[in-house]
C-alpha cells in the first residue's frame, strides 16, 4: 500500500505531523491556541482628524512640517498649547496655528449678486436669507463678509478665510465698496462736500473713499465709495443729513463688478480675480 494513503505508521501520526498541526495553530488534543489580541480596543470617531493633517489641510504648511510646529508649541486647540505627536482634533475643536485660528476646509470665494428680499445673517429662522442663494456653492461652511440691508441688492462676497475677513473689516486699509444709492430728494451739493470731508456723528468720525453724483442721472442719484463693511453706517450717513434712502445698491467690490452675474446668482472667485483681491 502506498505510503501516503496511510500504509505505514497508520495508527500514529509522525512526529513531524505533529509539528505541523501545531504550527497551524492547534495543541494538545488539537485544540485551537488562541493567540493574545495585542490591539487596544479604543473606540475610534471617523469625524476626528489627526492635528497634524488639521494644520496642513489650513493650508499653513506641509504635514512633516506641521509636526515640527506642533512640537514646538505653536499650535493650540481650544486654547491648550498642544505638542503632543498624534493628537486628534474632535468637531467644533477651534485650533489656533501662532495665534490665529485656522480651519481645515478647502477655501472657497463666493460672490454674490444679492436680491431683494434676503437677510443677509446665517441664523436661522429670518425669513429668507443670502445663505439660501448660495446654499448649493461649496460644501465649505462660508460667510458673508460685510452685509446688505433685506432691501438692499448688490455684490456680497463670502469665504471661510479668515485672512480675508480681516482684511475687508480694516475700515482704513481694507477693501473699498462702490454703492450706486437714491435718496427721496437731490442731495445738496454743501451736504455732498460735508460727506466728502468727514463728519462726527455722537463723537465718532465718518469717512468715505469717494460720493459724487451719477453722470446722466438726476442729483438724487449717488456714487459712494466707502471702506466700513456695515450696511448701517451708509443710512447714518444720509440720515445725518435729513435723507432718506430709496434704494441700494452695490455694484463694486474692489476691482469686482455684476458682470456677467444675473440678480440672484453667484459666482465662484478666478484665481486672479482673488490674488488682486488680496493685493488691494
Amino acid at each position: 500500500m502506498n505510503r501516503q494513503q496511510g500504509g505505514k505508521g497508520k495508527g500514529k501520526p509522525s512526529g513531524r505531523g505533529n509539528r505541523d498541526h501545531r504550527s497551524k495553530g492547534y495543541g494538545k488534543g488539537n485544540a485551537p491556541v488562541k493567540k493574545a489580541n495585542t490591539q487596544k480596543n479604543t473606540p475610534s470617531n471617523s469625524d476626528e482628524i489627526r492635528l497634524n493633517k488639521y494644520v496642513a489641510n489650513s493650508g499653513m504648511c506641509s504635514r512633516r512640517e506641521a509636526d515640527v510646529h506642533i512640537a514646538t508649541g505653536l499650535v493650540a486647540v481650544n486654547g491648550k498649547i498642544i505638542t503632543e505627536m498624534g493628537y486628534k482634533v474632535k468637531p467644533g475643536d477651534e485650533v489656533r496655528y501662532d495665534g490665529a485660528r485656522i480651519n481645515p476646509e478647502k477655501k472657497a470665494y463666493v460672490l454674490l449678486n444679492k436680491p431683494k428680499g434676503f437677510a443677509t445673517t446665517t441664523s436661522e429662522g429670518k425669513g429668507r436669507t443670502v445663505m439660501d442663494l448660495v446654499a448649493n456653492a461649496t460644501n465649505s461652511k462660508i460667510k458673508p463678509i460685510g452685509r446688505l440691508g433685506r432691501n438692499s441688492k448688490g455684490l456680497l462676497l463670502f469665504t471661510n478665510d479668515d485672512a480675508v475677513v480681516k482684511k475687508f473689516t480694516n475700515s482704513k486699509n481694507g477693501v473699498a465698496r462702490l454703492f450706486h444709492i437714491e435718496l427721496d430728494k437731490n442731495l445738496k451739493l454743501e451736504d455732498l462736500k460735508k460727506i466728502q470731508g468727514g463728519f462726527k456723528v455722537e463723537g465718532k468720525l465718518i469717512e468715505v473713499e469717494e460720493i459724487s453724483y451719477i453722470d446722466g442721472a438726476s442729483k438724487k442719484e449717488i456714487g459712494l465709495k466707502i471702506k466700513n463693511t456695515g450696511n448701517t453706517i451708509i443710512r447714518t450717513i444720509f440720515e445725518y443729513f435729513k435723507y432718506d434712502i430709496l434704494s441700494l445698491d452695490c455694484v463694486a467690490i474692489g476691482h469686482l463688478t455684476k458682470k456677467d452675474i444675473p440678480r440672484g446668482s453667484w459666482k465662484h472667485l478666478t484665481e486672479q480675480e482673488l490674488n488682486t483681491l488680496k493685493m488691494l
